[in-house]
């Protein structure tokens, strides 16, 4: 009993030897499940939903059937394929949202990081601004400025989550950029801009993807919480946000706000359990724990 106890752990380790132990916990692996799931909804909503987004050809505010599984909306719509088409504007807005708000940041804080003087001060400074207001406040405020629309929303987000990047870039590039093996690069002649791009920016990636993983939950989270306050997505669009809002003034219709907001809350969710994972990964004391453990 104690050598099959013993030699199941080893299989397991020789199988997957390969894979990160860290990746292969339940919490990893569920949000990686529910997230794929997503992303899949999203790419084929078409063949997956029953109906159109804005098809208004059912009884309004029914309740949840075999005919329509989430019920129908105000006006007649399927929520559950609403839901469904508004994974199409979530997901990818979040995803455009973190991409952008990492290159700017990632750019500012890398180059205030190793260059220093006045390039470090107007970055900081700058970030503080922003850092200097609550994050759904300022994207209010911009948003309100710029104008209604989704487009807008995401712009706002942007320069709102940027000066974070920048914060953890420049202060991984300063602990980096004075290694023994920078200096090395830079006495063999490797220009500035080289040795920042091949020797201190690879060594910065594992803390900025987590730190990209988790805020891809978040940027769903504000961008939907912005459609939920009249400043992002606007009728009819089908997107989660709005239709939690939709959902608020028919409150005793339950499943009309419900569903929507259980498909923020599982792709917020999923986001968060993949980021703590890549966490665990690049952390060297909690990835020999999992070493151990498998």
């Amino acid at each position: 009993m104690t050598t099959t106890v013993v030699e199941e752990p080893r299989r397991v380790r020789a199988r997957w030897g390969w894979f990160p132990p860290a990746l292969l916990q339940p919490l990893a692996i569920v949000g990686a499940t529910v997230a794929i799931f997503w992303f899949l909804v999203a790419v084929f909503a078409p063949l997956i939903a029953p109906y159109g987004p804005l098809e208004q050809a059912f009884t309004p505010l029914a309740s949840p059937s075999a005919d329509h599984l989430f019920g129908t909306d105000e006006l007649g719509r399927d929520v559950f394929s609403r839901v469904i088409y508004g994974a199409r504007i979530s997901l990818p807005l979040g995803l455009l949202l973190v991409v952008l708000a990492l290159t700017i940041g990632g750019i500012l804080g890398g180059l205030a990081g190793y260059f220093r003087g006045v390039a470090d001060g107007a970055v900081m400074r700058t970030a503080d601004l922003v850092f200097a207001f609550p994050a759904i406040i300022l994207a209010m405020v911009v948003t309100a400025a710029l104008g209604r629309g989704l487009t807008n929303a995401v712009l706002a987000l942007v320069i709102v989550a940027w000066p974070s990047y920048a914060r953890v870039v420049r202060s991984l590039v300063l602990s980096v950029a004075d290694s023994e093996y920078v200096w090395a690069t830079r006495l063999l002649g490797s220009s500035a801009r080289r040795a920042l791009v091949r020797e201190v920016l690879p060594n910065v990636v594992g803390p900025v993807l987590v730190l990209a993983t988790l805020d891809v939950g978040n940027a769903i989270l504000l961008l939907s919480g912005l459609s939920f306050l009249g400043l992002g997505a606007q009728p009819p669009a089908a997107e989660w946000g709005s239709m939690v809002a939709t959902g608020t003034q028919y409150f005793q219709f339950w499943w009309m706000g419900t569903f929507p907001g259980l498909a923020i809350f599982t792709a917020v969710l999923a986001f968060n359990f993949i980021g703590d994972s890549l966490r665990d990964v690049f952390d060297p004391r909690t990835a020999r724990e999992s070493r151990e453990r498998m």
